[in-house]
């Protein structure tokens, strides 16, 4: 086993080659530290022949332009396995490392991690046995002078036919299906595999509590029902009792963010409704949370479907909403994929 980097500096990862180019220090002193992406463009971050394993990714990149504040739903990642033409992995940059609603949030998880300033790392080991391939795609209106990046793999790796792969896909509900309608969070998935995590970007569009809905896994032979189910969606981020710091009830409680290992809660935003006018900025209440199943996965051997409830609840009970929901899904399986569904337009990503 070998260890191998790709990045602005050495965009082959070959032995020997890294460091070479000139800056105005003279030779090999961070002559190429970083790519341009101009606007419609694909940058091709690694190409790797295997058999190997993807081990971390690193990037940053300015999180808007002059032409909009949306770069991080913007840009699209991608990763490919064994020559697919198919992509395994397809998210918005930002949602990927934990970051939706094209804002930054610090993450500090087993594997995704966002540093001071926007350093995006991720720790999901990625096995391919003959290629790899990463690409970032700007649907950005404009061009992004710098993506800083480095992709670090080992080579030589015993990877056995029936490995499963990494994949990673984003979907999103708009807050216009009907009530009672559960955002999917993942369908379609046939075959054997792991489901190894979520993130979930919620605006919340309707009063009260935004939080009562019960993640769902379809699991296998699953039908009208299914075999693993949480008790609430702050209950599966880790968290209790709506994130409040204390049970009380004068005076308001304030809402805790956190960040652990497997589970966090690290973006919360609310809007001020005292400078709330007809052309405000303001947003809705946003709220980012995450729950990575590593210590205890969820296996499949024929199929998975994840879903999560649209349900708050107020004085008087329950209720169902009609949010703005936003989630990634992290699950390894083996070949074949099913193609996922059409990434919607930058437009109808972006952050209510």
């Amino acid at each position: 086993m070998t260890s191998r980097s790709i990045n602005a500096e050495n965009p082959s990862g070959a032995p020997g080659a890294a460091a070479r180019a000139a800056s105005a220090l003279g030779p090999s002193r961070k002559g190429s530290a970083y790519l341009p992406l101009p606007a419609g463009e694909t940058l091709t971050l690694a190409e790797i022949e295997g058999p190997g394993v993807i081990r971390h990714i690193w990037l940053t990149v300015a999180d808007r332009t002059e032409q909009g504040p949306f770069v991080l739903r913007d840009l699209v990642l991608r990763a490919y396995w064994d020559g697919s033409d198919l992509p395994s992995v397809e998210v918005p940059l930002g949602d990927f490392f934990c970051n939706g609603f094209g804002t930054r949030a610090l993450v500090n998880s087993a594997p995704i991690v966002v540093a001071p300033t926007g350093g995006m790392n991720c720790y999901f080991p990625m096995p391919f046995r003959s290629g790899a391939r990463l690409t970032l795609e700007s649907q950005h209106p404009g061009d992004l002078p710098a993506v800083f990046f480095q992709i670090d793999y080992t080579l030589g790796d015993d990877v056995a036919p029936g490995t499963p792969y990494f994949h990673a896909q984003w979907r999103h509900s708009d807050g216009t299906a009907a009530l009672g309608t559960d955002h999917v969070i993942l369908d379609g998935v046939v075959g054997r595999g792991t489901y190894v995590g979520t993130y979930l970007a919620l605006t919340s569009l309707h009063r009260y509590w935004w939080g009562e809905g019960e993640v769902k896994f379809f699991v296998d032979g699953d039908d009208e029902f299914p075999t693993l189910c949480s008790t609430g969606l702050e209950d599966y981020a880790g968290g209790a009792w709506a994130f409040q710091d204390e049970l009380r009830a004068d005076p308001e409680p304030e809402i805790v963010t956190f960040n652990a290992p497997y589970c966090g809660y690290p973006f919360h935003s609310v809007r001020d409704r005292t400078k709330a006018s007809p052309f405000s900025t303001e947003a809705p209440p946003m709220h980012g949370l995450y729950r990575w199943h590593l210590p205890d996965p969820i296996h499949f051997t024929e199929r998975l479907a994840v879903t999560v409830q649209q349900i708050g609840a107020w004085d008087h009970g329950l209720f169902e909403r009609q949010d703005d929901i936003a989630t990634t899904a992290y699950w390894y399986q083996i070949a074949p994929q099913t193609p996922f569904p059409q990434l919607p337009a930058p437009e109808l990503r972006w952050p209510r």
